[in-house]
């Protein structure tokens, strides 16, 4: 079934210009969107999703109260939630693979839904920019065409992305909105920032920087976020980059290397330095079981023994 905007099917699209030239109201909220300052939320309720995953959880969990992420450039973040259940999802797609991906958001909300129970399927699109390589334009357009292919009826309620969530700053296009957060017991989505990107932020920006696909990190029944297995080769070649100046790994490590936050270069530096010091992932998942962390009294994630 298709995308529906204001209950009317979406239809065929070949820009986001049209999109809003077509649904002016996007636009305002969009624009409504971007002006609501950045919550800072504390991370001992927080489920922090980095790039290429995704998390899933309903109302009823009691180690999550938002799942959030951000350092979304040309990334978009993508909000699916069932508005009877309450069951909702946030993954952070960079176009690895868009089309394989939406169906795995789908599926993790319906799966944690009653689909006969009353509410319907709400959809939330915030990230990208106008940049010059038009990867976030071609994200957006892949994105919205893959929701349109889902069977399920699926309601597009806020949509902040590209030129949209575009500004320029001295001369350079850069987004307005880096960060969303969702509030799983409303559903209320909002900007945000994070200062806490764990659990086991460096092995999770190794599984993706060694081109893990999609990964769905957290078990909403027992409340416990799972990292891998993981695969990858030694690859000593790499420390080739700890050697090089800020300006050269923007320039050939990310897709928009004048709008990325400032603290881009040392998280990338921080991730080699991890494959480094881990050239074989073997050693990280003993037996071949995932790392399963769980959160504590005092709202700490703690690696499960």
């Amino acid at each position: 079934m298709p995308l529906f905007i204001q209950n009317r099917g979406l239809g065929r699209i070949s820009s986001t210009a049209e999109l809003f030239d077509r649904y002016p109201h996007l636009q305002e909220n969009g624009r409504t969107f971007r002006s609501k300052p950045p919550v800072d939320v504390d991370p001992k309720c927080l489920l922090y999703v980095q790039q290429r995953e995704f998390a899933a959880t309903t109302p009823e969990d009691n180690c999550v109260s938002v799942i959030g992420s951000d350092d979304a450039t040309t990334c978009h973040l993508v909000v699916l939630r069932h508005t009877g259940s309450g069951a909702v999802c946030l993954g952070h797609l960079d176009g690895s693979s868009t089309w394989s991906e939406v169906p795995l958001i789908v599926k993790a909300v319906t799966s944690l839904s009653n689909v006969s129970k009353e509410g319907r399927l709400e959809l939330h699109l915030v990230g990208g920019f106008n940049d010059e390589s038009k990867t976030s334009h071609k994200l957006s357009l892949s994105i919205l065409a893959a929701f349109q292919k889902q069977k399920e009826d699926i309601h597009l309620e806020t949509c902040c992305i590209t030129e949209v969530n575009d500004i320029v700053v001295d001369g350079t296009h850069r987004p307005v909105v880096y960060g969303i957060g969702v509030n799983v017991k409303t559903g209320d989505v909002f900007p945000s920032s994070f200062t806490y990107k764990g659990p086991a932020e460096e092995l999770r920006s190794a599984r993706t920087f060694t081109g893990g696909q999609m990964a769905d990190i957290y078990d909403s029944g027992r409340g416990l976020v799972k990292i891998g297995p993981c695969q990858w080769s030694p690859n000593l070649d790499i420390a080739f980059w700890l050697s090089q100046n800020d300006d050269t790994i923007l320039k050939y490590l990310s897709t928009s290397p004048m709008a990325e936050p400032p603290h881009f270069v040392q998280h990338m530096k921080s991730t080699i330095q991890f494959l480094l010091e881990h050239p074989n992932s073997d050693s990280l998942f003993p037996g071949g079981q995932p790392q399963l962390y769980h959160r504590t009294e005092t709202g700490d994630w703690e690696r499960t023994v």
